[in-house]
């Protein structure tokens, strides 16, 4: 019996250090349950109604959500660091407020790759048939919808015909979900012209309220939880650009021939599609070839 006390007694003892060990952690690196709910925000200049209680619960939700998403959330402000830098300056070029990065954001969190169950592709997730409507190609060696400044391009593009088409730059926002005809029918049907004061389908209700989030959540990180160091974050290596006026038959070669392998061409040129380039029309591409990282 005194043996079983024993094991009891260091058993209790494990478990007890494991919970003070946890509990130590949970407090300093996450603030779960615990929202710094802003006192006032905007989105593009535009100020959130606070006053009206439906839109403080539902920025309320969104942040809790996003806050509490740590893999999800951390790993956005990595990128950031990394994409930012080449958006921005394309929003700031075309008069888009400086918010809408945070669209891109909610859109594919950042993610080159992301391919949406409908098929929309990359950081800002165009369909194919848009993209084409806004100058991009899209075939099956060629996809600008992978290729962030053109695709960042087009989407201050479609911002810029929204805005002036409903006179606010958060409409344009919940346009890019929700379609420019969709919104309009809905502030049509409810006799209003504000997004605060339209009930529209639950993704693009939420729509604006995950951009909100996202900007107070990346904007004010320490007061979420999250503590990320610079050395942390993710960032652009430097590269040369070479003009290409025609196919390449075998990119895996092509790479050789630049001093590096087919994963490294592709990861830094996304928007090539397939093994191959084709170029009938000898269009002039930039392909990117990075200087530093892989030696």
């Amino acid at each position: 019996m005194k043996i079983i006390k024993n094991i009891v007694i260091v058993f209790a003892i494990i478990l007890a250090s494991g919970f003070l060990i946890f509990a130590t952690t949970y407090n300093r690196n996450s603030n779960i349950g615990i929202s710094n709910f802003p006192k006032e925000i905007d989105f593009a200049g535009e100020k959130t109604p606070l006053h009206i209680y439906d839109v403080k619960e539902r920025l309320d939700r969104e942040i809790l959500i996003n806050e509490n998403l740590h893999s999800s959330t951390i790993l956005i402000m990595k990128r950031a660091n990394k994409f930012f830098p080449i958006i921005e300056p394309i929003l700031a070029k075309y008069g888009v407020p400086d918010d809408f990065k945070y669209l891109a954001v909610i859109e594919s969190s950042l993610i080159t790759a992301s391919v949406s169950k409908a098929g929309a592709s990359g950081i800002w997730q165009f369909m194919p048939e848009t993209a084409r409507e806004k100058g991009m190609e899209v075939s099956e060696t060629v996809d600008e919808r992978y290729h962030l400044e053109k695709s960042t391009e087009a989407a201050c593009k479609y911002l810029l015909i929204a805005k002036e088409k409903f006179g606010s730059w958060t409409l344009a926002a919940a346009s890019y979900n929700g379609g420019m005809a969709g919104v309009s029918k809905q502030l049509e049907s409810q006799m209003v012209s504000d997004y605060y004061d339209v009930l529209l389908v639950e993704e693009t209700s939420r729509y604006v309220f995950r951009i909100l989030a996202l900007k107070e959540i990346m904007k004010n990180p320490i007061s979420y939880g999250f503590n990320i160091q610079k050395e942390e974050l993710y960032s652009s290596l430097p590269t040369r650009k070479i003009d290409i006026d025609s196919s390449i038959s075998n990119l895996a070669l092509f790479a050789k021939t630049q001093g590096i392998n087919y994963k490294i061409l592709k990861y830094h040129n996304p928007w090539l599609r397939d093994k191959k380039l084709d170029n009938p029309t000898k269009k002039t591409y930039k392909i990117e070839i990075p200087t530093e990282g892989y030696n």
